[in-house]
C-alpha cells in the first residue's frame, strides 16, 4: 500500500527510545515527548532527565543547517562555553537519520542542560547571563562554520519578514501600514549608526529565560534552531524582550527593568567590550527581532504548531510591537 503524501508526521516515543539506546548504546531510559516546535523535542530520562532528542523538519533546517548548529555547539563547549552540546554516537556521529512518513528527518541528541529556567532574576544571576553571554561571543566572533548558517540583516529580519506576514492581515493593511511605518523608522536609525564597527559573529538570536537554565549558580544555556550570523547586539535586544514582557504584564516596574537590564550589560562588559552605538542600537534591534518572528510564524503557518496565528493575534502583536517601541525606541 503506498503512503499518502505526509507534510509533517510525529515520530513515536518508543521507537525513538529503542533507536536512541542502539545507536548511543545505552539502556534503561523512558522516552517522552515534550513539544512541537521549530524541531520536535523529547526528553530522555531513568531516574531524571538526561538527554534531549530535537528532530528536525528539513522545511526549517536543511541537512546542512543542522551541520552548522552542531559545529557551532562543538566549538563553543571545546572552548569552555556553558552549552548544551551534542552527544556522539558509537559510531561518532552526532546526526541521525529517520526514515518517516515524509522522508529523511535529522535528529541530534544533546546533554540536559540541569536545573530550570527563572524568569525573577537576582544580580547575581543576570550577572552571570551577562558574563556568559560575552564568552560566547568572545568564541563566535572570531570564528567561521564550515556549514552555512542563515544571516541576520535588514532583509532578513525586516523586508522578508513583512513580505511573508501581508497576506495574514485580511481584515485590512491598517495595522500592517504600521509595521511598514516602525520598519522604515529602525531602518533610518539604524542607518545613522556606525554598523561597520559593530561586533559581527554567530548569535543565539533567542537569548530568552526559556532557552537557559540555572541549577544552583550553574548556567546552561541551550536552543541553537535559530543560531545565525549577525550583529552579536542581537542577542543582548533579544534578552531585552524578558524585560519588556515582565513590564508589560505588571512583574516588574518598567524602572525595575531597566535597572535590572543594566546589570546584565554590566555583567556583558566585565568581559568583553560594548560600544555606546551598539548599546543604542539594542531597541531597535528588538524591534526587528518581533518582526522576524512574526514572519517566520506566518512562512511556517501549515507545518509548525503555531496555531495562533490569525489576523486577530496579528493585531495584537502589532499592538505589543508598537508598545515596546514607545518604551524604548527614541526615534
Amino acid at each position: 500500500m503506498d503512503i499518502f503524501p505526509t507534510q509533517y508526521s510525529t515520530l513515536s516515543s518508543s521507537a525513538l527510545k529503542d533507536s536512541v539506546e542502539k545507536s548511543y548504546g545505552f539502556s534503561g531510559l523512558t522516552c517522552r515527548f515534550l513539544l512541537h516546535g521549530v524541531s520536535d523535542t523529547y526528553v530522555l530520562e531513568d531516574s531524571q532527565p538526561r538527554y534531549v532528542l530535537k528532530i528536525y523538519r528539513s522545511s526549517h533546517r536543511s541537512l546542512e543547517e543542522i551541520k552548522g548548529e552542531v559545529e557551532l555547539l562543538n566549538i563553543l563547549n571545546e572552548q569552555g562555553a556553558k552549552v548544551s552540546h551534542p552527544v556522539r554516537a558509537v559510531d561518532g556521529e552526532q546526526i541521525q537519520a529517520f526514515t518517516a512518513a515524509e522522508g529523511i528527518r535529522h535528529g541530534v541528541l544533546f546533554y540536559f542542560a540541569s536545573g530550570k529556567s527563572v524568569y525573577d532574576f537576582t544580580d547575581e544571576q543576570l550577572r552571570v547571563i551577562g558574563n556568559e553571554m560575552a564568552v560566547n561571543h568572545n568564541i563566535t566572533s572570531r570564528i567561521e562554520l564550515s556549514h552555512e548558517r542563515k544571516k541576520y540583516n535588514i532583509e532578513t529580519m525586516l523586508h522578508r519578514p513583512l513580505r511573508l506576514v501581508k497576506p495574514w492581515f485580511t481584515d485590512g493593511l491598517d495595522d500592517y501600514h504600521r509595521l511598514l511605518e516602525l520598519g522604515d523608522q529602525v531602518e533610518k536609525k539604524m542607518a545613522t549608526l556606525t554598523t561597520s564597527a559593530f561586533s559581527y559573529g554567530y548569535c543565539h538570536y533567542d537569548y530568552l529565560p526559556k532557552n537557559f537554565h540555572f541549577d544552583g549558580d550553574t548556567f546552561t544555556l541551550f536552543d541553537f534552531d535559530f543560531a545565525g550570523k549577525g550583529f552579536l547586539a542581537n542577542d543582548l535586544a533579544s534578552f531585552l524582550i524578558h524585560f519588556f514582557i515582565h513590564s508589560a504584564t505588571g512583574r516588574l516596574t518598567k524602572e525595575e527593568g531597566d535597572r535590572q537590564f543594566a546589570v546584565f550589560i554590566d555583567g556583558y562588559k566585565e568581559v568583553r567590550a560594548l560600544s555606546d552605538e551598539e548599546l543604542d542600537a539594542i531597541p531597535f534591534l528588538g524591534v526587528l527581532f518581533w518582526i522576524f518572528y512574526v514572519g517566520f510564524a506566518a512562512e511556517n503557518f501549515d507545518d509548525w504548531s503555531n496555531y495562533f496565528l490569525s489576523p486577530r493575534y496579528l493585531k495584537e502583536r502589532v499592538a505589543v510591537i508598537n508598545r515596546f517601541a514607545d518604551m524604548y525606541c527614541q526615534f
